[in-house]
């Protein structure tokens, strides 16, 4: 069976790769020893198409060896690994910030060539054993209307079952695997070995401070953790330096939020999974290191806190990113510190 509780994503390596390191310096075996001492049960491999294939659809067989790479060290350590398929050249979910392409949802060719990547990534590993591994089916989707991505899903499901019956298979709702969209995702029936997962990065505006790839990190105010995100006397203020381009898109974040806030939010997903009888896997969350170190690592508490409280299996986002527990040299291309005391919130 595969069994997970805490582990960590390894992101921008083979997935979101953003020229910060030749890639054989940036994951190694010691990063997956130290991830594996430090207490964790396993990792999310994130992978992305145009990592693993050139347009022409050939493979390029260094980032597969290196993918063979890290999942062999992984389970010489006792990791568990979950490969993630995350961007597709079809799909990236954060096409709405004009990242890569969405043609995936209106063009069936693309969902055809969906498939032809499972059954190759299924040709790649179904030698590794079951306990050990297990494919996330695609990260965020953001489908137009749900039904798209529930079609995807049952069809996905068929011809994984087809090529290995018994894989632990991962899968979450439509528009960013957010919880509340459960009420609206449609999940194969009959099969115990699909693991429900969802991510969680609320509240943005604090999670997310100053982040540049937002549209509320222009924001440079106070946020707040226990307690309203943006105080009022600032949002206002911010409103009346800036105008009013971004009162909306805070306003529908801000709010109070606390510990309670967060099984609120998580509430739809322990609703499916009781109904469905599967287990969750919160799969993604994490704060930018941007906000005040006490009111970090309290949010993270609260989360990990409340996940374990439920069973919910999960993984931070991430190892060696902007989110990251350990810091990385993009010049020298060196490791950094490790936060230890996020480490310890992490694995409790």
């Amino acid at each position: 069976m595969f069994s997970i509780q805490k582990g960590i994503n390894l992101s921008h390596w083979l997935s979101q790769v953003f020229g910060w390191s030749p890639r054989p310096q940036f994951i190694t075996q010691q990063d997956i020893l130290f991830i594996k001492q430090a207490g964790f049960d396993h990792v999310r491999l994130p992978v992305d198409e145009e990592q693993l294939w050139y347009e022409d659809f050939t493979k390029k067989t260094e980032a597969f060896a290196d993918m063979h790479h890290c999942i062999q060290w992984c389970i010489s350590s006792g990791l568990r690994v979950v490969v993630d398929m995350h961007i597709l050249r079809s799909h990236h979910f954060n096409n709405a910030n004009n990242e890569g392409a969405m043609t995936l949802w209106e063009n069936p060719k693309e969902q055809d060539h969906m498939m032809e990547i499972w059954r190759i990534l299924s040709a790649e590993l179904k030698h590794y054993s079951e306990d050990m591994l297990a494919y996330e089916f695609m990260n965020e989707p953001v489908a137009p209307k749900h039904h798209y991505w529930n079609e995807l899903v049952a069809r996905g499901h068929s011809v994984l079952r087809e090529l290995e019956p018994t894989r632990t298979l991962i899968f979450g709702p439509n528009l960013w695997q957010i919880p509340k969209f459960f009420e609206s995702f449609e999940i194969p029936r009959g099969d115990s070995n699909i693991i429900l997962s969802f991510h969680t990065y609320d509240p943005l505006p604090f999670t997310h401070y100053k982040a540049p790839w937002m549209p509320l990190g222009s924001y440079t105010g106070p946020v707040v953790y226990p307690g309203t995100t943006v105080p009022d006397k600032f949002l206002q203020d911010f409103v009346d330096a800036n105008g009013n381009s971004l009162i909306a898109k805070i306003a529908a974040e801000n709010r109070v939020f606390t510990k309670e806030s967060m099984l609120g939010v998580i509430a739809p997903a322990l609703e499916f999974a009781k109904k469905t009888g599967l287990r969750l896997y919160c799969n993604e969350f994490g704060c930018l290191p941007t906000v005040t170190r006490s009111q970090r690592l309290q949010y993270y508490t609260d989360l990990i806190d409340v996940l374990q409280s439920h069973n919910i299996a999960y993984a931070a986002w991430d190892y060696k990113g902007d989110f990251g527990i350990r810091q990385w040299d993009k010049q020298s291309f060196a490791n950094g510190e490790i936060d230890n005391e996020l480490v310890g919130v992490l694995v409790n």
